[in-house]
C-alpha cells in the first residue's frame, strides 16, 4: 500500500512548528466528554480495566475501540474529539483505561506498558459481544497506536474477522528510538512530565507492596532507560529496557498486519526517531497505509472552523468508512 508523502492536512499558518502542535491540544482544547458511562471489567488475574462508553440511541452494529497513550487517559481531549466524531456518525465507542490510568490504583503490582496488546485482546473481545457488533475498528493514540498495531501484527492471519480496520496516530513503533529521541535536550519537558507520573505511581505501588518496589530508586530516574530498566521491563516479565523495548515495539510486527491500517506519523512529531517512520515496510505492505505529513507534531493536527474537528478525526473517519471498509 502506498507510503501517502502528500498529506492532505491543511496546517494553520501559525501552527508549523512540531512543539506548537504538540501543546497546543493539551492547553487550548476541551470536548465535553462523550464516553461517560463507565464499565469496569474485572480480569482473571485479579485487576480491572475501566471502559467508558457512548451508545448511539439507536442499536448500531459498528463499535470503534480507543485506545489513549502513555501516562493518559480516555477522558484525554484527542479521545473524545475521536469519540464524539464517531459518535455523531451512530457508531458504538469503547474507550478503554490503561490499568492505573482512569483514576484509580490498579491492584497487581504490575500494571501496563507499552505492550500491553493483551489487554487490548480481552477490551476488544468484551465490547464485540456486549455490543454484537459485526463490524469493528480500532484507533490508537501515540502508546495506544503501539499496542494496536502490535495486538493486529500478533493476531495476523487469525484476526477476528469482524475487526475491518485500523489507524493508529503520532505512533513510537520503534520504543527504543523514540525513548532516545526523548532524551534530547529540547524535549526533556516532556520526559520530566511523564517520568512525574510514572514517579508518583510507583511509590504508590512501594508502599502497597513493600519489598518489591524499591522506592528510594524512583527519585532517580532522569530518562525512560533509567526508568524501564528500573521497574517497568522487570514488573511486567522483561530483562531490562532493551528486552522490553525490542519485545514490545509493534515495528517488528508490522509486516504481519493483515486488515486495511492507516498509521499517519507527522514528520516534525518532537517525540519520534527515524525508524518510526517505517517507508519501506509500508511502500510493499499490501494492508499497511503510511501517512507522513509535513506538521502535525504529536497527536496534533490542529483546524479550525470545524464544529471543533481536527484533521486526524476527519482523516480517521473517511479511511475507515471508505468504500470496501463499511
Amino acid at each position: 500500500m502506498p507510503w501517502i508523502k502528500d498529506s492532505t492536512y491543511p496546517c494553520p499558518r501559525f501552527l508549523t512548528n512540531g512543539h506548537l502542535q504538540t501543546i497546543f491540544p493539551a492547553l487550548f482544547r476541551r470536548v465535553p466528554v462523550v464516553t461517560d458511562v463507565r464499565e469496569r471489567l474485572e480480569l482473571d488475574d485479579g485487576d480491572f480495566i475501566d471502559i467508558d462508553w457512548f451508545r448511539p440511541h439507536h442499536p448500531s452494529d459498528k463499535l470503534v475501540v480507543l485506545t489513549h497513550g502513555l501516562e493518559s487517559t480516555a477522558r484525554d481531549s484527542s479521545v473524545q474529539g475521536m469519540a464524539r466524531a464517531f459518535a455523531l456518525q451512530g457508531w458504538n465507542v469503547a474507550a478503554w483505561n490503561f490499568r492505573g490510568c482512569s483514576g484509580e490504583e490498579n491492584r497487581t503490582l504490575g500494571s501496563y506498558h507499552s505492550g500491553s496488546s493483551g489487554d487490548l485482546g480481552t477490551v476488544l473481545i468484551h465490547a464485540m459481544n456486549v455490543t454484537s457488533s459485526r463490524k469493528v475498528a480500532l484507533v490508537g493514540f501515540s502508546i495506544g497506536g503501539n499496542i494496536t498495531l502490535k495486538y493486529l501484527g500478533e493476531s495476523s492471519d487469525a484476526v477476528d474477522d469482524r475487526i475491518v480496520g485500523a489507524v493508529a496516530l503520532s505512533v513510537p513503533c520503534d520504543l527504543a528510538a523514540s525513548a532516545l529521541e526523548l532524551e534530547a535536550p529540547g524535549n526533556r519537558i516532556y520526559m520530566r512530565r511523564f517520568l512525574q507520573t510514572l514517579e508518583t505511581k510507583m511509590i504508590a505501588k512501594a508502599r502497597r507492596f513493600p519489598g518489591q518496589v524499591d522506592a528510594s530508586l524512583v527519585r532517580r530516574m532522569r530518562t525512560f532507560r533509567e526508568f524501564d530498566d528500573t521497574f517497568t521491563g522487570p514488573l511486567h516479565g522483561f530483562r531490562d529496557a532493551q528486552d522490553y523495548w525490542r519485545q514490545c515495539s509493534s515495528l517488528f510486527l508490522l509486516d504481519r498486519i493483515r486488515v486495511p491500517t492507516l498509521l499517519i506519523n507527522a514528520l516534525d512529531d518532537p517525540f519520534l526517531g527515524k525508524s518510526c517512520y517505517p517507508t519501506d515496510i509500508a511502500q510493499d505492505h499490501q494492508w499497511l497505509h503510511l501517512e507522513t505529513p509535513t506538521h502535525g507534531g504529536h497527536l496534533g493536527f490542529v483546524t479550525f472552523g470545524r464544529k471543533g474537528m481536527y484533521w486526524s478525526e476527519e482523516r480517521t473517519l473517511s479511511f475507515l468508512q471508505s468504500p470496501g471498509s463499511f
